[in-house]
């Protein structure tokens, strides 16, 4: 079973708060009772409360890398090539029959930090539950955020798991509870999404977040109760989402600040720095780089229509670059993230008007669903929709809208997996294999 290493250093320095690591390990390691877990969970201070906050947002950064390029080399979306890790083009892609590997660092590192998140968010919770230097009205923000958080890191890794499930219940790290399927981990993070906003109604927010949850800033700042629902609801509509519940993605958008006319880029984003004890954006790579190499795969090219801008997400490069040659070879960088303090997005508003028109697809109202694929389409110097009025075409052009507006963002591969289309998927290299799911890692001891 998964037993989180049972300590949690948190510390300041240069203003800035940094979490200890929450090493996903054997059940016999360490002990849970040490002073600086039970400083945080008997009685805190509102101020070591607010540095648990700040530390759960810049931990729930690490290994995003990874888990971007896991889901994207699977969903082939671009391909990783690294001379010293054979993995990405390997075992990653399905070479020769060959299945994923559980206790491989592409699996490891993304479902570990994603439990760290999960971990500090737990401890938040508990020690709002027993702090007595917090009103109750406080104490109802700090849940709020926490079971917030801790429903976003458990999606991102049920993404990577899919049937084969999560643990959900990892309060007590004696004694965590089962791995739920997928459906039903999905309605357990719903629920907690729901729960939270319960919790924030009536709340008062004492803590400071990053400026990626202030779209436009550039300095952190208090948000407001009304702020942090509407990211709830952001999160919410994308589970709804991938539950099929076209009405509560509809209903979680209503709670957002979803604007078909609005900027597309308005959202909530993962930021980065070079400040002493901060980290920077380790999806960056630069333009024709060799040995550590991030390319598009030559399908996102071959198939974007002509004119349509997000090929501008994948810049030539200078000479091709190539990995088991000549079996898998790109031209083109992938130029997301252009720097290494490029934010990465969590949710912005064009993903919530293609939540938006995926769900009135899904309920037949198409006029509604083209309005919005329109919205996207001449954002991107693209004609109106002008293909079949059904389910079938319009989903279609969605998950294409989909994998150019989103990409590299970590959406493509779920995106086909949920509609039944992973068959679609290109392989340029005879014999890999298209997977569906991550197995459970080995340390999970099932």
């Amino acid at each position: 079973m998964i037993i989180m290493k049972k300590s949690f250093i948190i510390y300041l320095a240069a203003g800035m708060l940094t979490t200890g690591l929450f090493s996903s390990c054997k059940k016999e390691i360490g002990s849970l009772n040490g002073p600086e877990i039970e400083d945080l969970t008997t009685n805190p201070t509102r101020f070591q409360l607010n540095n648990v906050v700040i530390g759960t947002e810049s931990g729930i950064r690490t290994a995003l890398d990874f888990y971007l390029d896991a889901v994207g080399v699977v969903g082939r979306e671009m391909y990783r090539f690294a001379s010293s890790e054979p993995r990405y083009v390997q075992s990653l892609m399905g070479k020769d029959g060959q299945g994923l590997d559980n206790n491989a660092f592409y699996l490891t590192n993304p479902w570990n930090a994603r439990y760290r998140g999960v971990k500090a968010c737990n401890i938040l919770i508990e020690g709002a539950t027993n702090s007595t230097s917090i009103t109750q009205e406080q104490r109802k923000g700090y849940l709020g955020f926490a079971k917030t958080i801790k429903a976003y890191q458990l999606l991102l890794n049920l993404n990577l798991t899919y049937t084969n499930g999560i643990r959900v219940d990892v309060a007590d790290p004696d004694n965590p509870g089962p791995f739920l399927n997928y459906e039903e981990s999905l309605k357990a993070i719903w629920d907690m999404l729901n729960e939270a906003v319960t919790d924030f109604n009536g709340s008062v927010i004492e803590y400071t977040l990053s400026e990626g949850f202030f779209y436009g800033t550039s300095s952190p700042a208090k948000p407001t109760v009304a702020q942090m629902i509407q990211f709830n609801r952001a999160i919410a509509a994308r589970v709804a989402l991938y539950r099929k519940d076209w009405p509560g993605a509809l209903t979680a958008l209503n709670g957002t600040f979803f604007d078909l006319n609005g900027d597309l880029k308005k959202g909530y984003y993962h930021v980065f720095s070079t400040r002493p004890s901060d980290q920077t954006n380790l999806a960056f790579f630069r333009q024709n780089a060799s040995g550590e190499v991030r390319v598009a795969h030559p399908s996102f090219a071959a198939d974007i229509i002509p004119g349509d801008d997000p090929i501008a997400k994948a810049t030539l490069r200078t000479n091709p670059a190539s990995a088991d040659q000549p079996a898998l070879v790109s031209n083109r960088d992938v130029w997301v993230y252009t720097s290494n303090l490029a934010p990465i997005p969590i949710i912005r508003n064009e993903e919530f008007i293609l939540i938006y028109a995926e769900a009135k697809i899904r309920t037949f109202s198409y006029p509604d669903a083209i309005v919005a694929l329109n919205r996207i389409r001449s954002a991107h110097n693209l004609t109106p929709y002008a293909g079949a009025i059904n389910e079938n075409a319009l989903i279609t052009d969605l998950l294409y809208q989909r994998r150019y507006s989103l990409f590299f963002e970590g959406h493509r591969w779920v995106d086909v997996r949920r509609n039944d289309r992973l068959a679609t998927l290109p392989n340029a290299r005879a014999g890999d294999t298209i997977f569906d799911k991550f197995p459970i890692p080995l340390t999970e001891g099932q």
